[in-house]
């Protein structure tokens, strides 16, 4: 714990990427034969892409965090709105 707390600047990206993990790992748009289909493929590069997008943006933490569970919670959706209404630069 000591050796997290002594970077801060590494923190807030560290706490990002436990959104992204769980947004990769929640595509479950499988076909009966238990591979991936198209929806669940691009389903998933758009989530990605939103996530990326929201990792570069300069924003406050608390501002990514928000905007990375709305893409969670809502995941077609989520990744939708957070293109149109993010205000991203």
């Amino acid at each position: 714990m000591r050796n997290l707390l002594a970077h801060p600047r590494c923190l807030p990206l560290a706490a990002l990427l436990l959104p992204l993990m769980a947004v990769v790992s929640s595509c479950s748009r499988y076909n009966d034969n238990g591979s991936l289909s198209i929806v669940g493929v691009l389903y998933l590069i758009l989530a990605v892409l939103a996530v990326i997008s929201l990792l570069k943006q300069d924003w406050t933490v608390g501002k990514k965090i928000v905007w990375g569970l709305v893409i969670w919670f809502f995941p077609v959706l989520g990744s939708i709105i957070y293109f149109l209404f993010s205000g991203r630069k």
